[in-house]
């Protein structure tokens, strides 16, 4: 059943202008194997080729250009939705109903990025409000960085790309943009319809190419004023040592615990469980990693949620009935594999799923992980889902804030009390209750702390703020 759209022959494009190379990238169906299309490569003389273009720059564009090019781009991916859900299926394995989905999202991402935009986000401050005050007004308003490099990841190829260029564009800031090399054509496709909906070409080039000449290059330039990545926080933290003297905003990895309190409603406790570790495959940085569940309603959960998993079909991604499709490649699935066999080896038991075939991994429940199992203190990016006991709240904020990250985490529990004092003590970017880890909306602050992220937030709103310098001016009042 699996269908593969027609193959891509795309190419980089410096400031609107295709890339001429012979030099390319295949990109492969995670499932099937098939080929899905191909990129152009560029040379490090092309990569310096972007960045002159985006420092010439053109005549900035007024609010509601830049709000009518959002718009316009909205339209255009809402009428192509269905090719832009098959393509992300096709080059990255996630199921169709996942893909289709993203484009929602992505959708929400230029709708709200276009309202922005229109947002006067000047203040006022008035002088003459101490002894030591003037007759004179100050007043802030906020201009574009020169340069931003955005570098995206293989997991979100569509919406990811959408959270870095929609405030880029919504601020007026040119962009040099870096897919991920697993899933560039969903990237350059969105690129092509910012293009069609009026973006001038000076404001955005996309590349790919060899890390020397394109991403370490736009990472290391001073040029470049800001650099706006999300992926691995191994790679996070190689950009925070080589960047310089920029700003830099990092979403990295997750290791997000969802806490069963033993007064939580057992339903929607088993079905957050299910819909935070199995979605996209698992392969979300605010995905359920850990379930940590009070002892007295252990058993109750654990039989519970076994039976919500084999729900969770796991095949063919182009199939609408299948609901967990392949992770990135047959690589990661391995590594995942070997993680589940490392854990039982040390005690846990697989209480469903493990089986692989390819990059095909069923979703998987394991129970009796131990604390210190690699598949709970780093990051397993996949659909495995390790149930952890807890004695107590105590317990539970302990056990959760025990790795080096600190991104999302959810909480089931009936009693506002116990809500509050786990929104206060668990040390991660955002804390839901009854709602899975990752929720939100795409204007939301977003983002995590310690390996997870240095604290700074994306989101629409946040990411503009981001790109952006505020300048204060005063006169005589």
């Amino acid at each position: 059943m699996s269908v593969t759209p027609q193959s891509l022959d795309l190419t980089s494009y410096v400031a609107g202008t295709p890339i001429a190379s012979s030099e390319r990238l295949e990109v492969r169906n995670p499932y099937s194997n098939q080929r899905v299309g191909s990129v152009t490569l560029a040379t490090r003389a092309q990569t310096e080729a972007a960045i002159q273009a985006g420092l010439q720059g053109g005549a900035p564009l007024t609010r509601y250009q830049r709000s009518t090019i959002l718009d316009r781009a909205r339209h255009l991916l809402e009428e192509r939705r269905e090719e832009f859900a098959q393509l992300i299926t096709a080059e990255s394995g996630l199921c169709i109903r996942e893909t289709r989905y993203e484009t929602g999202r992505a959708s929400d991402v230029l709708r709200f990025a276009a309202m922005e935009a229109l947002r006067d986000d000047g203040q006022v401050f008035s002088c003459d409000i101490s002894p030591q005050g003037k007759a004179r007004k100050i007043f802030t308003l906020r201009e574009p960085l020169a340069l931003i490099a955005a570098i995206t990841p293989f997991n979100h190829p569509l919406n990811q790309v959408a959270h870095k260029l929609a405030p880029a564009i919504a601020v007026g800031a040119p962009v040099i943009l870096k897919p991920a090399v697993t899933t560039p054509l969903t990237a350059i496709r969105f690129v092509e319809l910012l293009y069609e909906a009026g973006l001038p070409p000076q404001m955005l080039s996309v590349l790919l190419g060899p890390t020397e000449d394109v991403a370490e290059v736009l990472v290391r330039d001073p040029r470049t004023e800001l650099v706006t990545f999300t992926g691995g926080e191994t790679v996070g933290k190689r950009i925070a040592q080589i960047a310089g003297y920029k700003r830099l905003v990092l979403e990295l990895g997750g290791n997000d615990p969802l806490i069963v309190l033993d007064d939580a409603d057992l339903e929607l406790a088993v079905t957050l469980a299910a819909e935070g570790a199995f979605r996209n495959s698992g392969q979300r940085c605010t995905a359920v990693k850990r379930i940590l569940v009070e002892q007295g309603i252990l058993e109750k959960f654990t039989e519970r949620f076994v039976e919500k998993a084999r729900e969770y079909k796991c095949g063919d991604p182009a199939d609408p009935e299948t609901r967990v499709g392949t992770v990135i490649s047959e690589a990661s699935a391995i590594h995942l594999e070997d993680v589940v066999k490392k854990a039982v080896a040390a005690g846990a038991k697989v209480l469903l799923g493990g089986e692989r075939r390819g990059a095909l991994l069923a979703p998987t429940v394991i129970a009796d992980v131990p604390r210190d199992a690699e598949m709970v203190v780093r990051e397993s990016f996949g659909p495995l889902a390790p149930i952890m006991a807890v004695r107590d709240l105590e317990d539970a904020v302990q056990l959760a804030n025990s790795t080096a990250y600190g991104l999302s985490s959810g909480v089931v529990t009936t009693d506002l009390n116990r809500a509050i004092e786990l929104v206060k003590r668990l040390k991660t970017g955002t804390v839901n209750i009854n709602e899975v880890p990752g929720y939100r909306i795409e204007s939301s602050p977003f983002g995590g702390v310690k390996d997870s992220g240095l604290g700074i937030k994306e989101g629409v709103i946040e990411a503009m703020k981001c790109m952006t310098t505020v300048k204060t001016f005063s006169l005589p009042w």
